[in-house]
């Protein structure tokens, strides 16, 4: 006796949802989007949904590479194999699968062996399953998604909806399009939805993907925030920093500013206030492990606090807030030592942006009569300094010592870089970056 593979519930499906062939996108792009249909798409999702954890790939995964290189249509011909016998929901089912497994064998597929083993057939049963599962539950999201961003649905099926994406994704299955629609909900369910999700721990790997899109939603609030005044709000940053004009959304790019005596000031004055900002410990410097979760936070503060003048007391303590809401590990972090942190990053990010501008001014002489390299010639002597505390200080590292060596023409720069080339103090990095 033959085995389903599939629920009864998704054999049952009514057209199209049970087709499984290219026939049931082009339908369902026709389909209108009436309740009925609405409550149908939803239904689907019910009856896709699996009651465990699902690991979603397909058969050749392995050999797609193989194939590719050779631009060989083989694979494409043996999934057509899959609808082919199995065209509907009702049909997909062990025997079928064993017979597209043969199919394959004939084909020579390299994996496939030969005779098919009931081990190989029950694999691909699986997998071919799952994949069936996924691809309606795409659908459905994508059908209740179009209703959703044309205003259709009431609120009881926007919290339908939202409960069945949410269960997607703790099971792993259709992600993507299942947080596509919690963003098409918007706030505030969509948003609340997606909140409870990035603290879910059965999200696991999905969750900086879920965040992310999350931060999409959340964006508008903290550039809401950031166009609000600074009245009252205690500033964190030294003075030198809070009259700088350069956005950190450009990442504090000096661009085409001209080099003249004001803008020479003001890198000056911002490299000296950098100096000045505190330096936190190693085991402080992270609020997170992943790479990723440091580049989310980072989007939160600079979001919230664009410009120096921006970063003030309370806004970086809504940062960490709002950090924590999101669901990032923040342990043994409080809103102090967050605070310490993000300033000596933005420190950091501002002495990058003033050493880059630096580098690129025309160095050496210039032609009789022309000012700017007599305006350049007076700032080497506290350029090539600031440069070499900075490098000391461990604070955009690679950028001062890139400026100076690109002023070595200049004693002050040649007798920095030896002095950094050679102290056993500093970092073998910092060591070898001077000497080259």
């Amino acid at each position: 006796m033959d085995t389903y593979l599939l629920p009864a519930a998704m054999c049952e499906l009514p057209p199209p949802w049970r087709d499984l062939t290219y026939r049931r996108s082009q339908a369902l792009e026709a389909l209108a989007l009436t309740e009925e249909r609405r409550e149908q798409a939803r239904q689907v999702l019910r009856a896709c949904l699996p009651d465990r954890r699902q690991s979603v790939h397909d058969w050749d995964e392995e050999l797609r590479d193989f194939y590719d290189d050779r631009d060989d249509h083989t694979l494409d011909e043996a999934d057509a194999w899959l609808t082919r016998i199995m065209p509907t929901t009702s049909q997909v089912t062990r025997e079928r699968v064993a017979q597209v497994v043969r199919a394959w064998a004939d084909m020579g597929i390299p994996t496939v062996p030969e005779p098919p083993t009931e081990q190989w057939v029950d694999r691909v049963a699986v997998e071919w399953a799952a994949s069936v599962r996924q691809a309606l539950a795409y659908d459905a999201f994508a059908f209740i998604e179009r209703a959703t961003t044309a205003g259709l649905p009431n609120d009881g099926e926007s919290e339908d909806a939202a409960l069945l994406a949410a269960a997607f994704v703790r099971v792993g299955m259709a992600v993507e399009a299942a947080v596509r629609l919690l963003v098409s909900l918007g706030r505030p369910r969509g948003e609340q939805t997606l909140r409870e999700l990035v603290h879910d721990d059965q999200v696991r790997d999905f969750r900086p993907y879920v965040r992310s899109r999350l931060l999409g939603l959340r964006r508008s609030v903290y550039e809401d925030r950031a166009r609000e005044v600074t009245r009252d709000e205690e500033p964190l940053l030294p003075e030198g920093l809070q009259r700088l004009p350069h956005s950190w959304q450009n990442d504090f790019d000096w661009g085409t500013t001209a080099p003249d005596s004001q803008s020479l000031a003001q890198a000056r004055s911002a490299l000296e206030a950098c100096l000045t900002v505190e330096c936190v410990p190693d085991d402080a410097q992270m609020c997170s492990d992943a790479s990723a979760d440091r580049s989310a936070i980072a989007e939160v503060v600079r979001a919230l606090m664009p410009y120096p003048r921006l970063v003030t007391r309370e806004r970086m303590n809504e940062a960490w807030r709002e950090c924590q809401s999101l669901g990032f590990e923040l342990e043994g972090i409080d809103a102090a030592c967050f605070a310490k942190v993000w300033c000596k990053k933005m420190a950091d990010r501002v002495t990058a942006g003033v050493f880059r501008w630096l580098a690129d001014l025309p160095q050496g002489g210039g032609s009789a009569g022309d000012k700017e390299p007599a305006v350049l010639s007076a700032t080497a002597s506290w350029t090539a300094e600031l440069a070499e505390r900075c490098a000391r200080r461990g604070s955009a590292v690679e950028e001062a010592i890139w400026f100076l060596h690109r002023t070595d023409d200049v004693p002050d720069s040649r007798e920095a870089l030896a002095r950094l080339a050679f102290d056993p103090s500093l970092p073998a990095t910092t060591r070898n970056a001077a000497q080259e």
